[in-house]
């Protein structure tokens, strides 16, 4: 089976869709499935080098939107090479493009909508979801409409993908998703964190690691740490990703008034074994989302044994809590000032337990070596069909 996957971006700060693509297509190949990834990347876009597979960027494109003049005809061109293509995300022309690209074809598509379909988003960005309005029923209506499948993460996913627009029809697939079994040398790779950042060494601290975004609660971090750091002077709060809308400065001038300055490091984005350091060195993983669709870093957390602390809004939440391997709570300050509490209330023993717990959810439904034959077994039939 050969897979063509559109992309917007497969630039890594852009968070979770393009980090899974980069983990599930080792497993695919490993099942004897060819992968090539197109973006809308400038083709001398350092990070294309980086990929174990083959990946184009088709780009510059203009504005947001990323349109380009006679993209239609590169990707129907590629497309014709391949047995099955994917559209990776919503509302940008890469998805209309794909579509025009295959009309008359017989190549069947999919679409994973990544959460982009979250009522979340109509709640909090009223006039972005007019403006959206006047392009979905000819476009991103038409694209679920038309795929042979549209590919949810989650129950929850697939649930409220149904309640942003009531024009709104889709052949609904829910296939999971995950990540990779990380990397084995946890020594190595938490001795290289506490080398980059020796100011740790010593210290209990908790970890947030996404994007430094409004949607990600990371204020009301802030503020629950700044309530239950005064029991513990040695406690401190790692908070990493790349911050792309200026937000950091403002969260850095809540701690200062808070302070709590001081307890706080703000390392940017972390990657290999500095990342996979940062979750082996911290007690607990936090993140008090607002809206998160999957959440591949608790996935990460879940993978190297360390309990998570996450809101309700992320759409795995369910699966935490019934599992053990972490705290669930409120998207609020009280919320995540609780479930502080109630973490450092826990017994060695208890949060022992939940390490093992936290590991067991992993394996069991977040491990792409496993979620990658679901996939194949997903989109198989479509191309037989397409063969014969």
């Amino acid at each position: 089976m050969k897979i063509l996957r559109v992309i917007r971006s497969l630039d890594p700060s852009g968070g979770g869709p393009a980090e899974g693509v980069r983990q599930i297509t080792p497993h695919l190949s490993a099942l004897g499935v060819s992968t090539t990834v197109v973006s809308l990347d400038p083709p001398d876009s350092p990070w294309l080098n980086d990929f174990a597979f083959k990946a184009i960027g088709l780009g510059p494109v203009f504005g947001i939107y990323g349109y380009q003049r006679g993209l239609v005809p590169k990707i129907q061109s590629l497309a014709q090479q391949h047995d099955v293509v994917i559209i990776e995300g919503l509302w940008q022309y890469h998805g209309l493009a794909t579509r025009r690209a295959l009309m008359g074809l017989n190549i069947p598509y999919f679409v994973h909508p990544h959460g982009m379909l979250d009522p979340w988003f109509k709640r909090t960005y009223p006039l972005k979801h007019l403006k959206k309005w006047t392009y979905w029923p000819w476009a991103e209506y038409q694209i679920l409409r038309n795929a042979t499948a549209v590919l949810f993460t989650t129950e929850k996913e697939r649930f409220l993908a149904r309640q942003s627009f009531w024009l709104y029809s889709a052949n609904e697939i829910v296939v999971g998703y995950g990540t990779s079994v990380p990397p084995s040398n946890s020594e190595m790779q938490c001795n290289t964190f506490l080398h980059r950042f020796p100011q740790l060494k010593g210290k209990r601290f908790l970890l947030f690691l996404s994007r430094i975004h409004p949607k990600k609660g990371i204020d009301l971090l802030i503020s629950a740490f700044a309530v239950v750091a005064s029991n513990d002077p040695s406690l401190q709060l790692v908070i990493a990703g790349p911050d792309q809308v200026g937000l950091q400065a403002i969260l850095q001038r809540k701690a200062v008034e808070l302070g709590i300055a001081d307890r706080i490091i703000w390392p940017g984005m972390l990657t290999g074994d500095l990342k996979w350091g940062a979750f082996r060195c911290a007690e607990l993983f936090c993140l008090p989302s607002h809206q998160e669709n999957f959440g591949i870093v608790v996935a990460e957390a879940l993978a190297c044994g360390l309990p998570v602390c996450i809101s309700e809004p992320v759409n795995i939440s369910n699966l935490v809590s019934s599992f053990g391997a972490g705290i669930v709570h409120m998207d609020s300050v009280s919320g995540t000032t609780d479930a502080l509490r109630k973490w450092f209330g826990f017994s060695h023993e208890d949060r022992l337990l939940m390490r093992k717990r936290a590991k067991k959810l992993f394996y069991n439904h977040f491990d792409f070596s496993i979620l990658a034959s679901s996939l194949v077994s997903v989109l198989a039939p479509f191309v037989s069909q397409k063969r014969s």
